[in-house]
C-alpha cells in the first residue's frame, strides 16, 4: 500500500471517511440508475479496490438499487456516497475533500447517456455572485455545508 491518503464525506458531515492506499480508476457512469442514484446527468465515481476504507464518523444508510448493487448515501443530507458491487467499491468523486486530483479516464453506459450532455460546456457561464440582483438572499448567504477537510466536531454551532 502507499502513503497515499484522501479523505471526504458528505455534505452536512453527518458522514466522513479516510482512503488509505492508491485510488482505482476513476470513470463516469451514465446508466440510467446512477443517474437516479445522484439526482445529475451522470455520476463520477472512483475505485478504492485495494485501498482501506475507514468511515470516520457516522455510518452511511444502503439502498439495494439492483441484485448486484448498493448504493450508499448520508441518511441526514442525502450525499451519495458509495456504488458496491461484487467486484468490489467505489466512491462518488465529487465527495472527496479534494476531488480536482481525481479524473475520469473513461464513460460507461452511454447507452442512456443524455442528449444535451456534451453540449453542456457550450452554455455560457456565470459566477455565483453574478445573479445577485435576482437573488438577493445571496449576499447574506450562509453556508451550512461541511468544509473540506476533518473537523473534530460538527456542526461547530447550532445552526440559525
Amino acid at each position: 500500500m502507499t502513503d497515499e491518503i484522501h479523505t471526504g464525506g458528505c455534505q452536512c458531515g453527518a458522514i466522513r471517511f479516510r482512503v488509505e492506499g492508491k485510488l482505482g480508476d476513476a470513470s463516469v457512469c451514465h446508466c440510467r440508475m446512477c443517474q437516479k442514484a445522484s439526482g445529475n446527468f451522470y455520476l463520477p465515481l472512483v475505485s478504492v479496490r485495494g485501498a482501506t476504507v475507514t468511515w470516520t464518523r457516522g455510518e452511511r444508510r444502503r439502498f439495494q438499487s439492483s441484485n448486484a448493487v448498493w448504493r450508499g448515501f448520508c441518511g441526514d443530507c442525502g450525499t451519495p456516497l458509495t456504488y458496491e458491487a461484487p467486484d468490489g467499491m467505489a466512491l462518488a468523486i465529487a465527495a472527496f475533500d479534494k476531488p480536482q486530483g481525481i479524473v475520469p479516464t473513461v464513460q460507461w453506459g452511454i447507452e442512456a447517456k443524455l442528449p444535451y450532455v456534451d453540449h453542456v460546456p457550450d452554455l455560457p457561464g456565470e459566477e455565483t455572485m453574478a445573479d445577485v440582483a435576482a437573488g438577493s438572499f445571496l449576499t447574506d448567504l450562509v453556508s451550512y455545508q461541511h468544509p473540506d477537510h476533518d473537523t473534530e466536531t460538527w456542526p461547530p454551532e447550532a445552526k440559525r
